[in-house]
């Protein structure tokens, strides 16, 4: 990833789950290892919050406050053979969606959905970071929102 002048003005925020806290904060560094490499001079906001379940709400409530070109979703959703995946990752993944119809703020979903702590270790590492390409997605939304916007 080269970095980009267009986007070391970008204001981006980031809301992480903090269940499986060990495996989001890697997907955390790894968004933070993409956005440096994208220019931007600090590390974004980040806000907390229990679960994915909540990852929606959250969202929602920065990006109203217009201080945002774009927001990041990390978490992580282990099947625990009780359906979890399936319910939780599909409202989680649904209301990020709605947020950003409802908003015009790109949010980007950085939620690993595994079917195991080995699977979601390996997407969170140094090869493979889904952090890292949830941070990518948010700064291309954010290019791509502001090209339409100069040309109106």
């Amino acid at each position: 990833m080269s970095q980009d002048p267009d986007a070391a003005d970008f204001r981006i925020g980031i809301v992480v789950s903090r269940q499986h806290e060990e495996i989001s904060r890697r997907l955390l560094r790894g968004a933070f290892e993409a956005l440096r490499a994208q220019g931007l001079p600090d590390p974004p906001e980040v806000t907390w919050v229990p679960g994915p379940l909540e990852l929606p709400l959250a969202l929602l409530n920065l990006a109203e406050t217009s201080r945002y070109d774009a927001l990041i979703a990390l978490g992580v959703i282990i099947d625990d053979e009780t359906l979890q995946l399936q319910y939780v990752a599909g409202e989680c993944a649904r209301g990020l969606m709605q947020v950003q119809l409802d908003t015009g703020v790109p949010c980007s979903f950085g939620v690993l959905t595994t079917l195991n702590r080995e699977q979601a270790e390996a997407r969170s590492g140094p090869k493979s970071n889904r952090g890292q390409e949830a941070a990518a997605a948010a700064i291309e939304m954010a290019k791509v929102l502001r090209r339409i916007q100069e040309i109106e």
